[in-house]
């Protein structure tokens, strides 16, 4: 089992009063070097989803579609199309989650006006959908029509949960979702949905006709200023951890064995190639209140951990648009140079890192252990 106080590479922290919120105690006590990318034995690059993978249905021509030369293409590459794939060695029944996002793209169609898609795909991309709309049909009745017909055409039961990370569109999704009695599940850990948009935006968008080179987001993703830790999220000491990669795995299947909180991530099919030996940087928890800390924060849909340098402060993201101070230091030229660091190992694994919660940071056991990847938003 992965032991995370093999580490030497850790911050101790003073002992705190019990029940207070982290942000008001924590102190870095002495200086530590974490190693910079130099040190890793792979640097691991985030490759998109090949394009293998999915299948295209063509469209038919509507205000959405710009006219091409349908001889000058082939129908896979054209960029017009729209996907429906599934999986013909994956039992429809098992997937039970879908991740979607619906929103504009930087693409007009032959009104001028900006086309809207639904990008509709499960974790393991055995399920893949894409449906382009005009901007004058946008409501939950077309989104709520447009899942029940990928649940028809593909012979896919309707999922029991829908994740989806534009807050913007939260009552739109919700109301469709709800309608259907499918569960809405607010999350930015739509990780294969977010690296296909990131693909679809080199491959699809940009050699669409309609393209509009330079065109922002209409639905940006927020980033709100961070908020005060509630009571129950609160721990009583903290460390910068770093584990090798083999062990983060091994901890994540032992968790699992013991039906502890936990979260992982497909690495392989989100294209992430690490070495065994690479260390990943992470941050560990500990509280005599382990359990029912870890059980809330398995509840909370976590996606990353970042240290701001600025404000001298650590900041827990969960859900969509939520951000909390999860822990505050002394800032000072060491302090500052520790937290560039453990930033720095994480960019240097693709922002890969992990946070775990201990019942004291010299056990061998964790109660929680989540992967966590901080990806930047899609371009879309």
């Amino acid at each position: 089992m992965a032991s995370l106080r093999l580490n030497s590479i850790r911050i101790r922290n003073q002992t705190p009063q019990y029940h207070k919120p982290i942000s008001n105690f924590i102190s870095l006590s002495k200086s530590i070097t974490i190693p910079s990318s130099s040190h890793f034995s792979a640097t691991p690059q985030i490759n998109r989803p090949k394009l293998s993978q999915f299948r295209s249905k063509s469209v038919s021509e509507s205000s959405v579609s710009v006219p091409t030369d349908e001889s000058s293409v082939y129908e896979d590459d054209d960029p017009t199309t729209e996907v429906r794939y599934l999986d013909p060695d994956v039992d429809p029944e098992s997937i039970s989650e879908w991740e979607l996002d619906f929103c504009s793209r930087p693409i007009l169609d032959i009104r001028g006006k900006k086309i809207w898609e639904l990008v509709v795909c499960d974790s393991t991309l055995s399920l893949q959908c894409t449906k382009y709309f005009p901007n004058n049909v946008i409501n939950s009745i077309t989104l709520k029509d447009a899942i029940v017909s990928i649940s028809d055409d593909l012979g896919v039961p309707l999922p029991e949960k829908i994740r989806f990370f534009r807050s913007q569109m939260q009552t739109i999704i919700t109301k469709a979702s709800k309608e259907l009695g499918i569960k809405t599940i607010p999350s930015k850990r739509c990780l294969s949905l977010l690296l296909w948009l990131e693909e679809r935006y080199e491959t699809v968008y940009m050699r669409h006709p309609g393209f509009q080179e330079g065109s922002k987001p209409l639905l940006a993703l927020d980033n709100p200023f961070p908020m005060e830790l509630p009571e129950n999220l609160v721990g009583e000491r903290w460390a910068f951890v770093q584990l090798p990669f083999s062990a983060v795995q091994e901890e994540l299947s032992s968790l699992e064995t013991r039906f502890a909180f936990r979260s992982g991530l497909d690495l392989d099919l989100l294209g992430i190639e690490i070495d065994d030996k690479t260390l990943i940087p992470g941050l560990a928890i500990s509280s005599s209140r382990a359990k029912p800390l870890a059980a809330w924060m398995n509840g909370l849909e976590v996606c990353s951990v970042e240290a701001d340098i600025a404000r001298a402060c650590l900041i827990l993201s969960v859900g969509i648009s939520t951000r909390y101070v999860y822990a505050t230091y002394k800032k000072t030229p060491a302090t500052t140079q520790e937290a560039e660091a453990w930033e720095a190992a994480k960019k240097a694994c693709g922002g890969l890192h992990f946070l775990a919660v201990q019942e004291s940071l010299d056990s061998d056991d964790c109660v929680g252990f989540w992967l966590l990847l901080d990806l930047p938003p899609p371009p879309v």
